[in-house]
């Protein structure tokens, strides 16, 4: 086993990672799942899940070999302690350490970067989605091949228990426009109960340090094309119920409001922008239509000016004295609608630009990846 080197400064690790993925890949040896937990502040539900987690891991042996990677994004309780204390007894669980909380993406990031299997399960510590939820998604990838498979309690067969009402509300609805914005299959695009591939998952230059990686994942698959599938799942907030108000849920509505809505003008800019401004340039269009009839009303009374500037200038003049602000609505209207379409034309061309980009950039990675594992099998 070789130890890795390459890992964030803000990272303490405490496990080796084998030298090659391709063994990993041998006809010959079952499938490597990578469990990945991030924690923080969970020292009350720990030792109690990672128990449950590997009985039921110990239950698939016959089909998968396993570990356990939970990285402590640098909680203020004893998470960190209890977990290398937990890991000491099981040669299966891996514990890394972040200095300070950096947010679910870099926690995300740090574990992917240290995982060795051929498939990574990311879950809830608080196993608001039962362990019983990892069979179903390694079956669904292993059969569609595809590169990442959710769980989704929104989508035909999925349930919600004991989840806030604004919780659950803010969530459907953030869902529902992620969706539409990025026209895929997937009704969850913010959970974080998934499935990777594994070498997928750590061909993505992931960027976000928060909540948001998880829609930035599913974005950056779909520019890939890569195949995503979904699952039904039960999310149950039982735990966060019975164990105390620290379980209660630590989501900002603000923020998570601007999030959903920033990665909804990733997916889609047309929506954020264009559209807005062509329903605002339809408003436009009647207010200073009615500018116009009024104008023609004035213009029609004044028939004792015979050159037609003189006559246009004075009705413009009393209209605008009659009708101040159908003037002044009718021109801020048509002015912010211009503003907002241009807008839009212009992030439409720089998400292009970054499709383009991003696609050059993936295939360079790859073309370096199967380069080095050619040399590696010479």
């Amino acid at each position: 086993m070789a130890a890795v080197t390459s890992v964030p400064e803000s990272t303490r690790r405490t496990l080796s990672i084998s030298e090659a993925d391709d063994q990993n890949r041998s006809p010959n040896h079952m499938p490597l799942v990578s469990i990945l937990l991030p924690a923080f502040n969970e020292a009350m539900i720990i030792e109690e899940n990672l128990t449950r987690l590997c009985r039921h891991m110990e239950s698939l042996e016959t089909q998968y070999r396993w570990e356990i990677i939970v990285v402590n994004d640098g909680s203020r309780d004893e998470t960190g302690a209890l977990a290398e204390q937990f890991s000491k007894s099981n040669s299966n669980i891996h514990v890394l350490h972040h200095v300070k909380n950096y947010g679910l993406g870099q926690a995300l990031k740090s574990g992917f970067n240290q995982c060795r299997g051929d498939y990574i399960v990311v879950l809830d510590l608080d196993l608001s989605y039962s362990p019983d939820h990892i069979e179903k998604l390694l079956a669904r990838i292993r059969q569609t091949r595809a590169k990442v498979v959710v769980t989704s309690p929104y989508t035909k067969g999925g349930l919600v228990s004991n989840v806030p009402w604004l919780r659950r509300t803010l969530s459907v609805w953030a869902n529902r426009f992620l969706s539409q914005a990025a026209n895929c299959n997937v009704s969850t695009l913010t959970g974080m109960v998934r499935v990777y591939d594994g070498r997928f998952i750590k061909s993505l230059d992931l960027k976000s340090v928060g909540m948001e990686v998880n829609p930035e994942i599913i974005y950056k698959g779909l520019l890939l094309k890569a195949r995503i599938e979904e699952i039904p799942a039960h999310l149950d907030w039982k735990l966060q119920q019975t164990v105390g108000p620290r379980r209660k849920s630590s989501m900002k509505v603000m923020r998570h409001i601007f999030s959903t809505l920033l990665s909804g003008f990733l997916f889609k800019p047309v929506m954020c922008f264009i559209l807005p401004g062509l329903g605002l340039l339809l408003f436009a269009i009647y207010v200073n239509a009615w500018i116009l009839l009024h104008f023609l009303r004035e213009y029609r009374a004044l028939s004792q000016y015979d050159w037609f500037f003189d006559r246009a200038s004075v009705a413009v003049a009393q209209a605008y004295q009659a009708f101040p602000h159908t003037f002044i609505v009718g021109g801020l209207s048509l002015t912010l609608a211009i503003q907002l379409i241009s807008l839009g034309i212009l992030s439409l061309q720089s998400k292009q630009y970054f499709e383009e980009i991003f696609h050059l950039g993936s295939s360079i990675y790859k073309s370096i990846r199967d380069q080095e594992r050619r040399a590696s099998h010479e």
